[in-house]
This record gives structure tokens, C-alpha cells and sequence, in this order.
């Protein structure tokens, strides 16, 4: 069965330019050109993968990130003419999986949804839980459970998770876990990672700023503690 693409665009050249890629690519393709009609394909189609214009009418993509990321860890690509490092900071932070902005290559936004969703797909275990201290994955059910409570993480968050936890103790550099999450080699910002970091941090540590799990190696990357 075909993957279905929900497009979030305000611009309809672009639909139309994204939409024909991606149906060449064999996906199944919905689109919206505002953000509460998009809010609402999102709730109501449930999608594969979301691209998702930052600036819509109605409701622009921060808001409608936050939303989607309240009930859904479908991944997302924002897809913006912000090129400033504090959105792309943002709209990471906010739980999108990737950022491409405007002008793009139509063939490399089809390459990216391709990454994310064979990345998504392939965090099946070779082991059914992963297990450090009070945090577990089950791989399986796609959880994170924490000190007993179940907590919500986004699929860039739990890949990050998983890889730190399938080695601990070992440090990896930013950019191997950013091709972790990305799915492909990825040229961009490498503190995209710090974001992801952080975000975990905040779900994860009892005090973010004094982690006991996700620890910083200065000057070279992250480890996960050992067990």
C-alpha cells in the first residue's frame, strides 16, 4: 500500500510541482492549503509524513507543528523561505524531523521524504527493549517509558534515543547521529542535533541542565551513559 504525503502549502505552483514528484515516486499524495485544513487532514487522514509550509493562513506552521505534535509523531518536513538559523532551531524544536527551504530541489525533498520514512520504518529491533537505568525503549511498541511514566517523543527523538542506547558509554559525533536521524548525509546545520538533545533532555532527565543520561563530550558529540 502506498505511503500518503500531506502537503501543507499556501503557494499552489508548489503543491502542484511537489504533488506530481511525489506521485511519480508512487506515493499516495493529500494536500491543504491552509493550516487549519491541514490541522484537520492531519487529524482526520492520519498521514504517512507531513510537508509543512511555516508561513499559511489561518494557522502558520509553528502552531500547527505544536498541534500535530500533541496527539501524532508522524514525521514532518518543514518546508519554508525562513532561512534564519533561530527558525530552523525553532522549527525543530518544535518536533519537525527535517527543514528544507525555499528555492529546492523538488528531486532532493522527494530523496528526504524517502530517508525519513525508511529511517521511521527501520527502527525495527534486533532486540525488543532497550533498557539504561530508568529508561526504556520498547522497540517494538515504539515507546519510551520513563521512571514507570510513559512519555511522548517525536521519531527523530526516538531514533536518537536508540542509537545512543543501543551503544552506551560510546561517543558519537554530531554529524553521525545527524545522518542517524535524517536518515542520509545530511549537509546542514550539525546543531540540529544540540536541539534534538535538548528536547530529550527536557523528557527525559529528572534535571536538564545536569543530565545523568544524555551526556555532552566537549568538543566532540554525545554519549548515553553506561549502564
Amino acid at each position: 500500500m502506498a505511503k500518503r504525503i500531506l502537503i501543507v502549502e499556501d503557494e499552489l505552483h508548489i503543491v502542484k510541482l511537489v504533488r506530481a514528484y511525489l506521485e511519480q515516486a508512487g506515493y499516495e499524495v493529500l494536500t491543504a492549503l491552509d493550516g487549519a485544513e491541514g490541522l484537520r487532514m492531519a487529524r482526520q487522514e492520519r498521514p504517512d509524513l507531513i510537508i509543512l509550509d511555516l508561513m499559511l493562513p489561518q494557522m502558520d506552521g509553528m502552531d500547527l507543528c505544536q498541534a500535530v505534535r500533541r496527539d501524532s509523531d508522524v514525521p514532518i518536513i518543514m518546508l519554508t523561505a525562513r532561512i534564519e538559523e533561530i527558525d530552523k532551531l525553532l522549527g525543530l524544536g518544535l518536533g519537525a524531523d527535517d527543514y528544507m527551504t525555499k528555492p529546492f530541489s523538488p528531486r532532493e525533498l522527494v530523496a528526504r521524504v524517502r530517508a525519513v520514512l525508511r529511517r521511521v520504518e527501520g527502527l525495527s529491533p534486533e532486540t525488543e527493549y532497550l533498557v539504561v537505568g530508568d529508561v526504556t525503549l520498547d522497540m517494538k511498541g515504539y515507546t519510551v517509558n520513563v521512571r514507570g511514566a510513559q512519555i511522548d517523543v517525536t521519531s527523530s527523538e526516538f531514533t536518537l534515543l536508540a542509537t545512543l542506547m543501543r551503544h552506551p558509554g560510546q561517543v558519537f559525533k554530531r554529524l553521525q547521529l545527524l545522518e542517524q536521524i535524517q536518515g542520509y548525509g545530511y549537509e546542514g546545520y550539525e546543531r540540529t542535533v544540540d536541539t534534538h538533545v535538548k528536547n530529550v533532555r527536557q523528557k527525559i532527565e529528572r534535571n536538564p541542565h545536569e543530565p545523568e543520561y544524555i551526556i555532552t563530550v566537549y568538543g566532540v558529540g554525545y554519549k548515553f551513559r553506561e549502564k
